[in-house]
């Protein structure tokens, strides 16, 4: 097989939770120019319109869905609607992430609750329904997106921390359930990466502290971490699974 055809995602669906803006859409945006067809499932309605239209701009078949995916009612029924309109998802990336301020003695319980329920109990559920379809036709991609603090402790976002660290062991326990049925699970961790998020962090010394911890000397691209998603997804990761790809530029291991 050559290169070029080992990575293509033609006839693949693929499905991201938070894919109208950063990471996201840079992993969407690498799905569709890979050849897949790529359902968006996000919240925010404007933003879902701007990368559906990217997405169409490449050539390929797309869908937005409006999606909190701390809806748990309202999972089974856009997973659902991806394969109305597209077909059967091949791929799932669970991306979808929020992160909030609470340590043992400051936040809101509440915003622990939401955290967790956000970037891993919908991870867990949503993996739960896209596998169960997957399993019959014995052939499947889910990638989750972890963070530099799945590796190390956060001071004070202890609940981001948390969650992040157990979507890798979550990632780990569902490749060993689901190998058999040639169903891979893997997960990608970025390092600090250039989006409207961490835009803000310029201005601020941690910034320089950051450049001076990566031997890159900079911060990554969304499309560096859909080069590592195009991997996951594709045949050249047959036999890749229950791995942890970290794209961070050397962040974590100076």
């Amino acid at each position: 097989m050559s290169a070029p055809a080992i990575f293509d995602l033609s006839g693949r669906v693929a499905a991201v939770t938070g894919g109208n803006g950063g990471i996201g859409l840079g992993i969407a945006r690498g799905f569709a120019e890979a050849g897949a067809a790529v359902a968006i499932l996000a919240r925010d309605e404007n933003k879902n319109r701007e990368a559906l239209g990217e997405l169409r701009a490449l050539g390929v078949r797309a869908l937005a869905l409006k999606l909190d995916v701390t809806d748990r009612a309202a999972l089974a029924p856009a997973l659902a609607e991806v394969e109305r309109a597209l077909g059967p998802v091949d791929i799932l990336v669970n991306n979808a992430g929020i992160a909030r301020t609470v340590g043992v003695a400051r936040g809101e319980i509440g915003d622990w609750d939401h955290v967790i329920e956000t970037n891993l109990n919908a991870a867990f559920l949503l993996a739960r329904l896209a596998a169960r379809a997957m399993i019959p036709r014995r052939r499947g991609k889910i990638i989750n997106i972890g963070s530099e603090y799945s590796l190390f402790g956060n001071p004070i976002a202890h609940s981001y921390s948390a969650s992040k660290g157990a979507l890798i062991q979550l990632t780990r326990s569902m490749a060993v359930e689901l190998a058999p049925h040639n169903i891979q699970v893997n997960a990608i961790v970025p390092g600090w990466i250039e989006s409207d998020m961490t835009a803000p962090m310029k201005s601020r010394p941690f910034y320089q502290e950051v450049l001076r911890r990566t031997p890159a000397g900079r911060l990554g691209t969304p499309a560096e971490c859909a080069g590592a998603a195009i991997f996951l997804a594709s045949a050249a990761a047959d036999f890749v699974t229950g791995a942890t790809l970290i794209v961070d530029g050397g962040y974590s291991i100076k």
